[in-house]
């Protein structure tokens, strides 16, 4: 780079200088046994790492972020490889959710403090993936993400099982008496055999794809299996390509778009993705200043089919899915239909349509074609009505249809705690008609709506051979979750929304294709319901949960904290000494 460029370089209000502040900056680096010519005058590359011991999803990261590295190396930069919190979705109590902010407010401090020009992200457990493009997008420099990758298959006495989707299922099989213990641990060993995140079309794999749909990672960013050579092909690529960003000076704002979030929406559709995708998008576009609602959701998903054959709504998992093709042959099929802003920017310099308009697909059971569909009009549905008059969500592709139309007696559970006492109780008045409501697990109730969404079903239903019923609550659910499940209720119970005031025996109607959900009680005795509540006890009297609960917003604005909204950049702070 010549002397201007040099100059615009973030790094060099650091190292550049020749003064006592210099002199701190510049010698503290050499005692690592970095010499001057390798940050002086390059682009420094932070490698943002989420590996941890306790976040299994990221176990391989140490290995990725060496072949960052070496990329960012070969390109002539200066790789600083740096942690933040991880987020560990089976591990943390609890729920991971509730500490994705506080990721996010981490790695925008992180990138802001430090001498940083450009940053590659590696992400791959749920939270993980949004936290870090929320704080990145509010720091908004050069930015690559680079996901983990899904685990290979499981496999369980020559079956494939899935991650997540075969421990419900199986966990409701045990419940009802029709596999033993044995045959459960045995189970386990076989679902996880290697490192990465959940190998179904969960909210790792879902959020890895809207890494790609959204433009910030490079093409086959969603599906190259953790274990497989090319996922570590990938990381050398993009620590390349970021030193290339930074002398372009292409900021993570020119790539996060009205058109790039519109086609990640189509292509959350598309793939039959977790509903998580929805509150993670909306927080995701808060923080890049892009006025992005639920409306957005159903208006532009609405008629688009499911294409993925993949579990918890199909199938096949995620290494079937790379190899018929991976993302880039969905994005083509969307795009030869009109339904993707070609012109979209990404990160590796092309326009979204240049990297899938030739994409080949190899196996057309896996991705099938969008003529004869894996499933028609399967996006997420937003449903509204008195029970949910700021929405709620509804995944179709992994629902009943024969409960998309139902009207159903409301069977009522305060807490989580009462449904776990209740639901196996003989004497528990309910079949499968009734429509299961949960309370107080949404961002403020739990707190950090929790995946408790897709409740248990009652083990004297399961014993009858029921395996679904409606069930409506303000949290979340897993991505590898099925069901007819409305989840995101709002406003919550804990705030006072409409949820809080169900009753058993109240009637309460589904109806899908009009797009509501309608609780049969009228006003009027709403207002003597509401007058009597009282909200439940604070959770917490100090730190971060406390400042969680003040501070949440609802779902349906991304359940971010409310002083987050937003992005202040990446400006020089004051020098420390």
């Amino acid at each position: 780079m010549n002397d201007d460029e040099k100059r615009q370089l973030r790094s060099q209000a650091w190292f550049g200088r020749q003064d006592k502040m210099g002199f701190y900056y510049r010698s503290f680096l050499k005692n690592s046994g970095f010499p001057q010519d390798q940050f002086e005058g390059r682009p420094v590359i932070g490698i943002c790492n989420t590996w941890s011991e306790l976040t299994p999803c990221n176990a391989h990261f140490r290995t990725l972020a060496e072949h960052v590295r070496y990329g960012v190396l070969d390109a002539g930069g200066f790789p600083l490889e740096f942690p933040v919190s991880s987020l560990g979705e089976v591990t943390m109590r609890p729920t991971a959710m509730l500490f994705r902010n506080l990721a996010a407010m981490d790695v925008e401090e992180a990138l802001r403090a430090h001498p940083l020009d450009g940053v590659v992200l590696l992400m791959g457990c749920d939270k993980t993936t949004p936290a870090l493009l929320m704080g990145a997008a509010s720091a908004d420099l050069p930015t690559i993400g680079v996901s983990g990758g899904p685990q290979l298959r499981g496999v369980y006495r020559g079956t494939y099982i899935g991650s997540g989707t075969n421990i419900i299922s199986m966990s409701e099989q045990l419940r009802a008496g029709e596999v033993s213990l044995q045959e459960f641990h045995e189970a386990e060993g076989g679902m996880n055999r290697s490192a990465g995140h959940c190998m179904t079309m969960g909210t790792g794999s879902t959020m890895a794809a809207m890494v790609e749909a959204l433009g910030v990672g490079l093409p086959e960013n969603a599906a190259i299996p953790a274990a497989d050579a090319r996922r570590n092909h990938l990381a050398r690529r993009a620590g390349r390509r970021i030193v290339e960003m930074v002398q372009e000076d292409l900021v993570l704002s020119q790539i996060l778009t009205r058109p790039a979030f519109e086609n990640a929406i189509r292509t959350l559709a598309a793939i039959g993705g977790s509903t998580n995708a929805v509150v993670h998008l909306l927080a995701i576009a808060g923080r890049a200043g892009i006025d992005l609602t639920l409306d957005d959701f159903d208006r532009l998903g609405r008629d688009i089919h499911c294409l993925v054959d993949l579990m918890p709504s199909g199938r096949f998992l995620m290494e079937d899915f790379y190899y018929a093709g991976g993302l880039p042959v969905v994005l083509r099929s969307l795009g030869e239909r009109g339904l993707l802003h070609k012109e979209a920017p990404t990160v590796n310099g092309k326009p979204l349509w240049d990297n899938v308009k030739d994409a080949p697909c190899w196996n057309r059971e896996v991705i099938t074609p969008f003529e004869q569909p894996f499933k028609p009009d399967a996006g997420i549905a937003i449903l509204r009505g008195n029970l949910a008059p700021d929405g709620a969500v509804i995944k179709p592709s992994a629902a009943s249809p024969g409960l998309m139309q139902h009207t159903g007696r409301a069977v009522v559970f305060e807490t989580i705690e009462e449904l776990h006492e209740r639901i196996d109780d003989d004497s528990l008045d309910i079949d499968e008609s009734c429509v299961m409501v949960l309370k107080n697990c949404g961002p403020k109730g739990y707190p950090g709506m929790a995946e408790v969404g897709n409740m248990p079903l009652p083990q004297k239903l399961l014993r009858k051979g029921v395996r679904d019923m409606i069930r409506i609550s303000d949290a979340r659910m897993s991505g590898t979750a099925y069901g007819t499940v409305v989840l995101h209720v709002a406003p919550e119970a804990a705030a006072g929304g409409p949820l809080a005031l169900v009753q058993n025996g109240d009637l309460i109607t589904l109806d899908v294709a009009a797009r509501s959900l309608h609780l049969h009680v009228e006003a009027a005795e709403l207002e003597r319901r509401r007058a009597a509540w009282t909200p439940p006890a604070a959770h917490a009297s100090r730190g971060y949960v406390k400042m969680y609960v003040d501070h949440v917003m609802q779902a349906d604005q991304g359940a971010d904290l409310d002083f987050l909204v937003g992005k202040t950049g990446a400006p020089v702070p004051r020098d420390n000494h």
